[in-house]
This record gives C-alpha cells, structure tokens and sequence, in this order.
C-alpha cells in the first residue's frame, strides 16, 4: 500500500456503486474508491461478499459480521487487506501486505468517546484513535496525547464539491515523521469505524452507536 500513502498528507476514501476501471474476481458489496486531494484515483477497496449465505448472515449480523475487505491499486493489483473476524463487541481488523500482518485496529470500551486502538505487527498497541465527546464525525490518532493523524467523515477539504453524498472520509497525516505502516493502518481503519460506528444508520451516525460496540 506504499504506493497509496506514499508521502501524501491526505487521502479521500468515497464509497461508491459502480466501478468501470477494474475487474475483480469476486461479488463485492461495500465498494470504495481511493483518491488523492485532487480527485486523482489511487486506488480500490472492496468487502468481499462471499455468495448468498454470507449475504444473510450479513442481514442478520450487521456490523458484528466477518469481513474481508481487499486494498488494490489503480490497476487492479491486490495491495492488502483487511480482515475483521465475528465479533458482538470490541471489533477488529487485522492488517496484511500479501502474506504478512503488518498490524491490526481494535476497537475498545469506552463511555464517552468512540475509541479504537492501533496495533503494530507484533500486537503491541502504539496508538490511539479517539472521537471526541460530541464530535461523532471525527477521530483523531494520538501518540503519547499528541495528534499526529485523523479520519473524519463528510470530509470538508479541497474536494467537498465533488461530494453530495455523505459517505465520503477524509484521512490525514498530521505528522511530518509518520511511519508509513502506522499510515497504512489507519487508511484500512477507514473501514472499520465505517462498519462498526456509521453503516448500521445509513451514515448519519447515532448517538445510541456508542461505547464498546
């Protein structure tokens, strides 16, 4: 996914319906395009939809469902993946490059804020992500208390235009020094908070959406 982040401050993650440039050797359900801050495509994303029973198991399960979603370039070569097991509570992704795990995010029980942890290769936790009391649509990465990245949805940047709809993050790399795996992981968290905090309300967020689920 180097070539995804590479050394770019911002990223915009839209989910979209419709693909014409790339071909994919699976039914997808969540389909989601990758682009710079000037609407360039940098790349694909796409949960894998696994036929008809896991159709209805993602009917009946929600956001607690197993989810593989996979990361491509602009041609359609699979850069990564994210792969969030069946979970009730305190959901995860873990994070691969090809056959190596590169790290994981990891939600976790909070009253006030919706709270994920992110978890370098070995399952240490280095990072923080954390959305402020009564700021639902903002979540900010911090090490040590310092923000040093963020994801935010209905995204305000350079690109609002181009936007009607809401399903549209905008990630950020606020610090000059980010290690580029730390990058790579919080692009893919992108998908996470996007299943476990806004899919179940269309978008629009809940208040009730909040603590450990």
């Amino acid at each position: 996914m180097d070539a995804i982040v590479g050394d770019r401050k911002k990223i915009l993650v839209r989910q979209t319906k419709e693909w014409g440039e790339i071909l994919i050797g699976f039914e997808s359900r969540n389909r989601f395009e990758v682009l710079d801050e000037d609407g360039q495509v940098l790349g694909y994303a796409a949960e894998e939809a696994g036929g008809f029973t896991a159709v209805l198991l993602r009917n009946l399960l929600g956001h607690c469902r197993a989810a593989t979603v996979h990361v491509y370039g602009p041609g359609g070569e699979e850069l990564g993946r994210g792969v969030k097991p069946f979970r009730f509570f305190f959901h995860r992704m873990e994070v691969f490059e090809g056959g190596r795990k590169i790290g994981a995010v990891q939600r976790r029980f909070s009253v006030l804020h919706r709270k994920f942890t992110v978890e370098d290769a070995s399952g240490q936790e280095v990072l923080t992500l954390l959305s402020p009391f009564l700021r639902i649509w903002t979540f900010k990465l911090l090490a040590e208390g310092q923000e040093v990245g963020r994801i935010s949805k209905r995204w305000g940047g350079l690109l609002k235009e181009m936007f009607t709809d809401a399903d549209v993050f905008g990630v950020e790399f606020t610090h000059p020094r980010l290690p580029q795996e730390v990058k790579k992981l919080l692009l893919v968290a992108v998908f996470l908070v996007d299943f476990t905090c806004f899919e179940n309300n269309q978008g629009r967020g809940s208040l009730l959406d909040w603590g450990s689920g």
